[in-house]
């Protein structure tokens, strides 16, 4: 598969999105959040990714409580939205819902009181603060699988508080990583890159998601495709995409 090497780079065949099946991570309900502004932009970027291989699309809204105080209810309304314009347009392809959880007191506090938004069985999707891990996140981890969720974190090759020895404790405690595509072109830095490398050759890896806001970053995924470290990803094994 191999086309040609340059001494910056290896640069591979393309290996589309299908291998995948459904991404786990975007922001696609309109006005939710810091993503798609309006539905003629939500089939826009939806229709991007069916283009690049996916057959479904599980969008994920920022649940924040000091900026995005997107409910539940709220957020299945903007789904309900969405998969009517998307029929209307007669595109097909599968859209659900979950939510893209914030790590924050009010997030902490609803534990063991609230029906969290999940994908697959029990998959919850958390993010944490780039600038500091949050106070008793072991403990809100805990709490969170003692009420039977499997939590994965988002894009933990961006928080750059983090060592190897910190990702080896999360995974050590059965929190499944999920790194966004354009880590693997350096979008946000060389040393988000050169993270996210770090936990595709260490194998730490279980899912793999757009984190799509928008159609600059839609444009941009193909650039992943020929990426020694996407094919590694792809050859682990241990990408669970294409089961939910």
């Amino acid at each position: 598969m191999l086309r040609w090497f340059s001494k910056k780079e290896e640069v591979l065949s393309p290996l589309d999105f299908s291998v995948l099946k459904t991404d786990i991570h975007s922001h696609f309900i309109p006005g939710l959040d810091d993503g798609s502004s309006n539905m003629q932009t939500t089939v826009e970027l939806i229709s991007k990714m069916k283009e690049l291989g996916y057959t479904k699309v599980i969008t994920t809204p920022h649940v924040m409580s000091d900026m995005y105080k997107n409910s539940s209810e709220k957020i299945l309304s903007g789904l309900s939205d969405v998969r009517a314009a998307l029929r209307g347009q007669n595109i097909n392809i599968k859209v659900d819902a979950s939510a893209e959880y914030y790590i924050d007191f009010e997030f902490q506090e609803k534990i063991e009181k609230t029906k969290f938004l999940t994908f697959g069985d029990s998959y919850i999707l958390i993010e944490l603060p780039f600038s500091q891990a949050p106070n008793l996140l072991s403990e809100t981890i805990f709490r969170l699988q003692l009420e039977g969720y499997q939590v994965v974190l988002a894009h933990p090759e961006r928080y750059g508080y983090y060592t190897k020895q910190n990702y080896n404790e999360l995974t050590d405690r059965g929190v499944l990583f999920q790194i966004n595509l354009l880590s693997l072109i350096g979008y946000y830095s060389n040393s988000i890159k050169k993270r996210a490398e770090h936990l595709i050759s260490n194998k730490q890896v279980s899912f793999v998601g757009t984190d799509c806001h928008n159609m600059t970053h839609a444009n941009l995924y193909s650039k992943c495709q020929t990426k020694r470290a996407w094919h590694d990803l792809v050859s682990s094994g241990r990408l669970l995409n294409d089961r939910l």
